[in-house]
């Protein structure tokens, strides 16, 4: 049986552990929460160094990305050079090839329309391939990613815009503590609607990106809304529920009731590979996509709540509470 250990400053109230089997093979799959830190998961990915077959980074990111540039956080490497022996990822190496592969079985499925539809993507610098693949779909994005990461109420609604603005921010960026950008340990169970982002809500159909960005702003009521996102708990789908969102999207499929982080896949496809991380190649990821046949989750978690001029497309049958895992 092969260990996959996800190592994260989040929460530790969102500890999970479950046994899966892929292409015949056996594994065990665990999170470890440190509650924010930093010293502690540091220490912890020492110890799995050499005892795992592969470790995943979870509550931060290594890699932020414009189009054409690839940034270090600081706090990220200090993590990742913690571990010498066992392969390590943040999840990144995956993103651009599982999440542009989300946006086209959307557009196969039918569902859920993507042309035309107003996306708020909390922050694309951590996505780039799910920003790219959503305006090819033909999408009208607007990135929130000096909005969510650094208070700065000012919307990007270009992919060229975005660029020129990571290519500015992220080399100063990348040196800040990540809690200064992102929530970790307990500040991730808070949710703190403010008047800066409520109006970007509000006026988006689909709610796009990392969890606990959309979760940080949420306001208490998004009827009709669309979330499209990476994990989720069952505690964190009841609370879209009950704001009256129609429909949930995560990348990753549904293991035992919830969905693992992007890091945690990343860290099991390299298991399989049997391959050091910089010796993978995205046509690699796209093999064993297809070959372990991943798809996204998706739920109808309120029916009624779709917006009253969007159609069903024909053919595609009525469902309540419908999940699609693969």
């Amino acid at each position: 049986m092969k260990t996959i250990v996800s190592v994260s400053i989040g929460s530790s109230d969102r500890d999970h552990e479950v046994e899966v089997t892929f292409l015949g093979e056996p594994f065990r799959i665990r999170r470890v929460g440190t509650d924010g830190d930093m010293r502690k998961a540091r220490d912890i990915l020492a110890a799995l160094d050499g005892t795992v077959d592969a470790i995943g980074l979870g509550g931060l990111d290594v890699y932020l990305y414009s189009r054409d540039q690839r940034y270090t956080l600081r706090d990220g490497q200090r993590m990742m050079d913690c571990v010498k022996t066992t392969p390590v990822v943040d999840g990144s190496g995956l993103k651009n090839t599982l999440e542009r592969e989300t946006i086209r079985y959307l557009l196969q499925d039918g569902r859920i329309p993507l042309k035309g539809r107003k996306v708020l993507m909390v922050c694309a610098m951590d996505r780039f391939g799910m920003a790219e693949a959503l305006e090819e779909a033909g999408a009208r994005v607007v990135y929130g990613d000096l909005i969510f990461t650094l208070g700065v109420d000012k919307p990007l609604k270009s992919l060229d815009e975005l660029a020129d603005h990571a290519n500015r921010l992220l080399p100063e960026v990348a040196r800040l503590p990540i809690s200064m950008i992102y929530p970790v340990g307990r500040a991730q169970a808070r949710i703190e609607s403010d008047e800066l982002t409520r109006p970007y809500y509000e006026e988006a159909e689909i709610l796009a990106g990392d969890f606990h960005f959309i979760r940080r702003r949420m306001p208490d009521s998004l009827p009709g809304k669309v979330v499209l996102t990476n994990t989720v708990t069952t505690k964190d789908l009841e609370g879209l529920r009950r704001r009256g969102v129609a429909w949930l999207i995560t990348t990753t499929p549904e293991f035992q009731g919830r969905s693992f982080g992007t890091n945690v896949l990343e860290a099991v496809l390299l298991a399989i590979l049997g391959k050091r991380w910089e010796e993978v190649r995205p046509e690699d990821y796209l093999d064993l996509i297809h070959r372990l046949d991943l798809k996204p989750r998706i739920v109808e978690l309120n029916p009624s709540a779709a917006p009253p001029n969007e159609e069903r497309p024909s053919g595609v049958p009525d469902t309540h509470l419908e999940e699609t895992h693969g």
